[in-house]
């Protein structure tokens, strides 16, 4: 079947198991041999092709386990075509990945999927749209790689159709992308932001400010959007959305000017937690918050409404859409929304699979219901009175 590993063991007709003849190399007809089934039926099961049960599947990796076999990939592409390799190719820098929590186990998660059956994650980081365009094609052109995982998808994204138009198989994280090219997992920001909004409207907030990451971004454009529609629904304040290009220099600026003054803005959501702890340094530093630590306490907000949150630290209510351990190490720790990052990089590595083994895919699918986790910066637990 063009699948077995490692090269033959001695001569045709030799009987010895390879415990006996001191070979490690398995391949497998020494599986087949053990479980007394077709060597062809093996190839199908180690390859999580249909033709053979679930039950046979299992007792093949069981077995093939216990003998220490693996695949020889030089073999397994020329008899199947296949490289055994999914291809990541973001564009972005590696600072970013290095201070990404949720795109670390986002990979992680990934990995583990593939790993299973045997596949190698290609992660090719590029700097620019234009080098990430230009490594799916040649990927294509060298059959370098099965099949792709696409994130951050951007406003008119090109890359989808030309994914789409190259035939490479691949799955979207996030979107769906407006012409459908791609089948896609995304997680319900919308639904998240919502939550998020009820909850400091609840504290009595009524100005609130959003510190998006970038613009060109799909799903930070989708969670501004759901931010605006709840402010015009619920009649609060002027909303505030201001785009930082991930600059955590930038967020903490701005939510100095936009807590500072005689109209205060008391509650800001920031894109991830990298946002939210730079600019609550930043407000420490400037003697803002957490009274009785030789700090001034913040103007109230108009009306005479002094909110709890307020009397408390003097600081605004912050809330984070990424969770973290950063978020649990500040003081006052950052109420903040956690996902499972690598279930869900486990999930779009399972749907790219399916679609390997020709299962039927379309459309977008949404995944996982985050879950907001109230910790100090908008709740009274922990802080000093």
């Amino acid at each position: 079947m063009g699948e077995q590993g490692g090269f033959p063991r001695g001569q045709v007709g030799q009987s010895k198991s390879p415990a006996q003849s001191g070979d490690s190399r398995i391949s497998l007809k020494d599986i087949a041999n053990e479980l007394g089934i077709s060597q062809t039926a093996v190839s199908f099961a180690v390859n999580d092709k249909p033709g053979v049960s679930q039950e046979t599947k299992r007792r093949v990796r069981d077995v093939a386990t216990r003998m220490g076999w693996s695949p020889a990939y030089a073999a397994q592409a020329l008899g199947t075509s296949r490289t055994m390799t999914v291809g990541f190719a973001p564009a972005r820098s590696m600072d970013a990945f290095q201070t990404e929590n949720f795109m670390l186990h986002f990979m992680a998660g990934i990995h583990a999927s593939l790993s299973r059956l045997g596949y190698g994650l290609l992660f090719r980081p590029c700097a620019t749209l234009a080098e990430e365009l230009e490594t799916y094609r040649d990927w294509a052109r060298r059959k370098r790689v099965d099949g792709v995982i696409l994130v951050d998808l951007l406003a008119d994204d090109p890359r989808p159709r030309l994914i789409h138009d190259l035939g490479l198989p691949a799955v979207l994280a996030g979107g769906p992308d407006s012409d459908n090219y791609l089948p896609s997992l995304s997680i319900d920001d919308t639904k998240t932001m919502t939550t998020i909004m009820r909850h400091l409207s609840s504290l009595g907030h009524s100005r609130i400010a959003y510190l998006s990451g970038d613009g060109n971004l799909d799903y930070s454009r989708a969670r501004a959007s759901s931010f605006e529609a709840f402010v015009r629904k619920e009649g609060l304040g002027a909303p505030a959305v201001e785009f930082t290009d991930f600059d955590p220099d930038r967020a903490a600026g701005l939510t100095y000017r936009l807590s500072s003054g005689p109209e205060p803005y008391t509650a800001f959501i920031y894109e991830n937690e990298i946002l939210a702890a730079a600019s609550l340094r930043f407000l420490l530093a400037r003697g803002m918050g957490l009274p009785g630590c030789g700090t001034k306490a913040r103007p109230q907000p108009p009306g005479g409404q002094a909110l709890s949150q307020n009397r408390s630290t003097g600081l605004p209510a912050m809330v984070s859409f990424e969770d973290s351990f950063i978020c649990q190490s500040t003081y006052p720790t950052i109420t903040s929304v956690h996902r499972d990052a690598g279930l869900y990089g486990t999930k779009v590595a399972n749907l790219l699979l399916k679609i390997f083994r020709g299962g039927e895919v379309s459309g977008n699918r949404r995944i996982l219901t985050p879950k907001l986790v109230i910790r100090e910066s908008t709740s009274l637990v922990g802080i000093p009175g």
